[in-house]
């Protein structure tokens, strides 16, 4: 059964051996608050420091206090330690925006939380006499910019400081929090989907369309990754293309309607989605913001009702895969954590599908990957650089402002990147171009990314509204969103039989198992050489640089790892160099991979075999399943 958003507060007795007396630690979870009001949870960085935890996203206004009760078993005085960071403190930034309180009991401590230390720590904050029974803890945020906590602690023992490094954090919070050793099984699959983007949801909807069991683990509440509301990247590239040209249904099917998908109704007139996406782009104008638009344009619902839909899908929302188990060659199962919880789940099938993006599971298993750009001698292509680097295409977090009615004020970021005439950014609104991270490692320093991010739109907004030459046209411009899940374009690749180039799309290079067909040109971006000058090294704006293709059916041998044997693979993180990346990156393309996966899936269930064993001897069936499509919700009848 899918996981429950589960409420856990959980404390340990620990028993002094010196000691007479019994001693409590009670640790606290701050996902876990019963309410949090306006804080937002934040896992995107837990791999690397060791938890999800809140951040208090409010745009330069406090959010509402997150609040929970926990029980004491005994009354006295408890010291208290409080997780977090100064999330400004790595640039040398003066000011601690992140500053919070911590309310026990409807009073605050006289700490101020979020002001020390670059690094994730312990904070100090001093000692609080508490009675046995319920307390009652707030998190109560002082700034609306980026607060951030981890987890609390109340301890009697006055010799006592918390570890701080994994694998002793690891285990300290795996005793207070009473996990048991090893994790319950979620159910039996035939195939268990990581990651619930494009690529991922497609995947899982077609092999479980196909008969295939299917379990479907999504590290967020959303599905559509890049294109869910929290993201907000719209569909690109082109569906519905030889040499199958029912690839692309069920991206049309659970995809929101947007200005892209005009031209792709125009061109299919006879699709019963083509009258209602012509309809409704010209009932509804606002459709045709791309990125960083309203949050109904992503249709968040859409994608969830479709999967709900599945009866051979379960779905596990909030729920992040941190570990591998092999056997040989193959994964034997992988281990997700419930993001509020920290409950555990074992997820074993035959066969899975790396969809993260990242290419997590394929990294924890093994398997061959690479990073960023090749060089033109390794390669032969014309776009690789001279000597291969670690260069990436970075981050966009998007933001936008609205015009309100009365003057919005905004305050001073001194803390923020620093502006002056020449440099800002005359803008109201944040596309795809406020990139950031090319030069950064986008999974370990990924909190970093975002972070830098951040600093770059406050401090732009900042200074627009209260310094530049326009501040009186912006008088009532208000920010009004800004991401802070990041929309990622490029970190690990992982290998398969065929390492898609760019000589291979730009020369027609035909493959006996071409699928799936790429549109988008191959679009890769680079730091902007203005943006450059002016920041060398912190560049945030990016330009493209597009070499137009002809429409190419990629090789299905991208799609599944060449050395570990039961690992497919759809999304940004297939088999292919980086240039190669900039054509087959885009969501309609990755989506059309996932309905591949789906139906790879469901042969390799029929046969027992690997998908390189699909390719092998079994690739006519799977081009009869592309010829003939997934069909639809109420479509039963292709199932094997």
């Amino acid at each position: 059964m899918p996981i429950c958003n589960r409420i856990l507060v959980l404390a340990a007795l620990l028993i002094a051996p010196c000691a007479a007396r019994s001693e409590e630690t009670l640790l606290v979870e701050a996902e876990g608050f019963r309410d949090r009001g306006g804080w937002v949870v934040d896992q995107q960085s837990m791999d690397q420091m060791g938890s999800p935890y809140l951040l208090a996203h409010g745009l330069g206004v406090p959010v509402a206090d997150a609040t929970t009760a926990v029980q004491l078993a005994a009354g006295g005085e408890y010291r208290v330690f409080v997780r977090t960071r100064d999330w400004v403190a790595n640039w040398g930034a003066q000011g601690a925006p992140g500053k919070f309180q911590l309310v026990v009991n409807g009073k605050p401590l006289e700490t101020v939380f979020g002001t020390e230390g670059a690094e994730w720590h312990w904070q100090d904050g001093g000692t609080v006499q508490l009675a046995a029974g319920e307390v009652s803890l707030a998190l109560r945020d002082l700034t609306g910019f980026a607060g951030r906590c981890d987890a609390i602690l109340l301890t009697s023992r006055d010799d006592f400081t918390p570890p701080n490094r994994d694998p002793e954090m690891a285990s300290f919070r795996r005793k207070l929090l009473q996990l048991p050793d090893q994790a319950p099984q979620a159910g039996r699959f035939d195939l268990v989907v990581v990651g619930g983007g494009m690529a991922g949801t497609c995947t899982a909807i077609s092999a479980a369309r196909l008969g295939v069991k299917v379990a479907l683990v999504q590290d967020r509440p959303l599905l559509g990754g890049n294109n869910s509301s929290e993201v907000r990247v719209g569909l690109s590239g082109r569906i519905h293309k030889e040499p199958y040209p029912r690839l692309g249904d069920l991206v049309d099917e659970i995809g929101p309607v947007g200005y892209w998908n005009r031209q792709d109704a125009i061109d299919n007139p006879e699709l019963p989605r083509s009258r209602e996406v012509l309809a409704i782009i010209e009932k509804h104008p606002e459709k045709k913001v791309h990125n960083a638009g309203p949050e109904s344009n992503y249709e968040d619902q859409r994608k969830l009702d479709a999967v709900r839909a599945e009866p051979n899908l379960s779905l596990f929302l909030n729920t992040h895969v941190f570990q591998v188990e092999m056997r040989g060659k193959r994964i034997a199962a992988v281990v997700g954590k419930d993001i509020f919880s920290a409950r555990e789940l074992k997820f074993a099938a035959p066969l899975f599908a790396d969809c993260t993006g990242d290419g997590s599971v394929g990294f924890l298993a093994g398997a061959d990957y690479r990073m960023g750009r090749e060089s033109r001698a390794e390669t032969g292509e014309s776009r690789a650089p001279d000597e291969a680097d670690v260069m990436v295409m970075g981050t966009s977090v998007q933001w936008y402002a609205v015009r309100e009615a009365e003057p919005a004020p905004f305050p001073d970021c001194p803390w923020a990147v620093p502006f002056n005439d020449e440099t800002y950014q005359r803008t109201s609104r944040g596309d795809w171009d406020w990139e950031v991270g090319m030069n950064m490692d986008q999974i370990t320093e990924f909190e970093a990314v975002r972070d830098h991010a951040l600093r770059v739109i406050f401090g732009n907004w900042a200074y627009q509204k209260n310094h530049s030459p326009i501040k009186e046209k912006l008088a009532h411009e208000r920010l009004a969103w800004v991401a802070y899940i990041g929309g990622k374009r490029e970190s690990r690749r992982l290998l398969g039989d065929v390492i898609l180039q760019e000589q291979d799309i730009l020369q027609g290079k035909p493959y006996p198992d071409a699928c799936v067909t790429t549109t988008w040109g191959i679009d890769l971006h680079y730091p902007h050489p203005e943006n450059t000058k002016h920041f060398p090294g912190t560049e945030f704006r990016s330009v493209a640089r597009t070499t137009a293709i002809s429409p190419y059916p990629i090789p299905f041998r991208c799609l599944y790892s060449r050395n570990v044997e039961n690992l497919m693979i759809a999304g940004r993180n297939i088999s292919v160099t980086h240039v190669a990346l900039g054509t087959v990156r885009v969501q309609r393309t990755t989506g059309m991979m996932g309905e591949v996966l789906g139906m790879a899936a469901s042969l390799c269930k029929r046969y027992n075999a690997t998908p390189r064993g699909v390719y092998r001897h079994h690739f006519e069936e799977l081009r009869e399943l592309m010829r003939r499509g997934v069909g639809s919700a109420g479509d039963r009848t292709i199932q094997r």
